[in-house]
């Protein structure tokens, strides 16, 4: 089984898309051992432990630079065995240190259709402010690796959303994570998991 560690800032919705989908076993080769939070006000931190979920934090603020941060969130990651590291709205820019340990092992999911509105600057709502401001009639997200370039791995994922006159960023960006996000991040978890099972067992 690949252990998963999901890495979250706020809300958690789609860490919640990621708890359905392991409850109706649809992710045969892989569970979720840990949640991991940037700072300790997250939701999505009670959403893990109503499932029975180890949780952590280790926020940034508490480091005074990128490496120390990077260090002590891999401490975290290694002693719970983590394989597989799934960024779930998770704010915290992870360093060389974290991406180098784990090369095509870390997914993120971005709520624009990549190369469009994304990168350093594009996040939670900023994405769809900039979608609307553009005129785009049809956005989506996008699940991809990551390597040291915000937004800037391979693509593994992505669901186009048709965008509605009258949407607002509130309204696009419900139906985004409603029509695509919840739906392709489980699916490249239970790919790339079974992927990564796979190759363990050879």
């Amino acid at each position: 089984m690949i252990n998963i560690a999901v890495l979250v800032s706020g809300g958690g919705t789609n860490l919640q898309a990621l708890l359905d989908k392991e409850a109706d076993h649809g992710f045969p080769h892989a569970r979720i051992t840990l949640v991991l939070a940037s700072n300790d006000k997250a939701y999505a931190l009670q959403r893990a432990q109503k499932y029975g979920k180890e949780t952590a934090v280790v926020s940034r603020k508490n480091y005074q630079d990128q490496d120390s941060f990077d260090e002590a969130v891999l401490d975290v990651l290694k002693s719970h065995s983590i394989d597989m590291v799934v960024l779930a709205g998770y704010l915290s820019i992870l360093g060389p240190k974290v991406i180098e340990a784990y090369p095509d092992r870390i997914l993120n999911i971005h709520p624009s259709l990549i190369p469009s509105f994304c990168g350093k600057g594009f996040y939670g709502l900023k994405v769809h402010e900039a979608a609307l401001a553009r005129g785009v009639k049809v956005t989506g997200a996008t699940v991809h690796f990551v390597n040291e370039i915000p937004d800037g791995g391979r693509i593994l994922l992505q669901k186009a959303v048709e965008v509605q006159s009258g949407d607002t960023p509130e309204v696009l960006q419900r139906r985004v994570m409603e029509q695509a996000e919840w739906k392709i991040l489980p699916q490249a978890v239970a790919m790339v998991s079974e992927e990564l099972d796979k190759e363990k067992n050879v």
